[in-house]
């Protein structure tokens, strides 16, 4: 017998319904690409580094099993991206660059370098992104991979929750200079669109940054800031957030407040984990990972 890698499980497993796949935006029809144009990468949120309470009294080893976990595929993704909350928030700034640093080196152990961050409203918004900056330079920027644009859009470091009228003028040039049909991820924290208001669930120009992207036929946006699974269309936009590193959240409006669901001993990691986005031939598919395999 031969091992099996991941990439050959998922093909085989995918026909018996055992692994969550949903087809993206950026699925026309085209010719097929080769191989080489066949990446993966993915996507983990909201560690929060520091915290401390009942809803994870495991919190100072979550993260690193995360990176355990994903040193542990095969194959390695091509890049590895972080949609902020990176650390728990703290009034401290000397605590707040503290926790900055012990995130950085604990991620430093992942087996891929090229790693993509941006801030959190818990690691910028007291003092606009000052701290994370030091650490991790700019809090908006794009890059491209593999006939893919990607956007990351700063929603936290205003805390008014606004992207703001200078980064939403970047955002117009760059988009300028994609085609109409040009495939476009725009990885961000809070979401662009006003899934729940009343829990700082929205960005307050969010409106803006979608008019922006209308224009363009395929675009994917991946967030987090809801510690859990969430899928939206604006259009022909879809809207995807990632699960939380740290404490599940209840669904929009589901009760009164926003409070983290309680820890279960009898199933202490339900409701975390991390995910990958596989693009193959012109279409991407999400897989949710746990932190830790039951």
């Amino acid at each position: 017998m031969h091992p099996i890698n991941r990439r050959d499980f998922l093909k085989v497993a995918s026909f018996g319904g055992l692994v969550f796949a949903s087809g993206l935006s950026g699925c026309a029809s085209r010719a097929a690409k080769s191989e080489a144009d066949e990446f993966y990468f993915v996507q983990l949120s909201d560690t929060h580094w520091g915290f401390q309470g009942a809803p994870n009294p495991d919190a100072k080893v979550t993260l690193p099993k995360a990176v355990a976990a994903v040193n542990a595929l095969d194959p390695q993704p091509d890049f590895i991206v972080f949609t902020g909350d990176l650390t728990h928030t703290t009034d401290d700034p000397a605590e707040r660059r503290r926790r900055l640093a012990e995130f950085k080196k604990i991620i430093s152990e992942l087996k891929v370098k090229d790693v993509r961050l941006m801030p959190g409203e818990h690691d910028a918004s007291l003092d606009r992104g000052e701290a994370y900056k030091e650490f991790f330079g700019e809090t908006h920027y794009s890059f491209d991979h593999k006939g893919v644009h990607f956007i990351a859009l700063d929603n936290v470091s205003d805390p008014a929750a606004r992207i703001g009228e200078e980064q939403l003028a970047w955002l117009k040039a760059d988009l300028a200079k994609q085609a109409a049909d040009a495939r476009i991820v725009v990885l961000t924290h809070r979401p662009l669109f006003p899934l729940f208001p009343q829990w700082d669930w929205a960005t307050k120009d969010g409106e803006q940054a979608i008019e922006l992207l209308m224009p363009h036929r395929n675009v994917t946006v991946f967030y987090g800031h809801i510690h859990q699974e969430h899928h939206f269309k604006t259009a022909h936009i879809e809207h995807h957030s990632a699960k939380s590193l740290i404490f599940p959240l209840p669904a929009p409006g589901s009760q009164p407040k926003r409070a983290p669901i309680a820890w279960d001993p009898a199933q202490p990691y339900r409701g975390l984990g991390f995910r990958e986005v596989e693009a193959e031939h012109d279409e991407y598919k999400l897989t949710e990972y746990p932190v830790v395999k039951a």
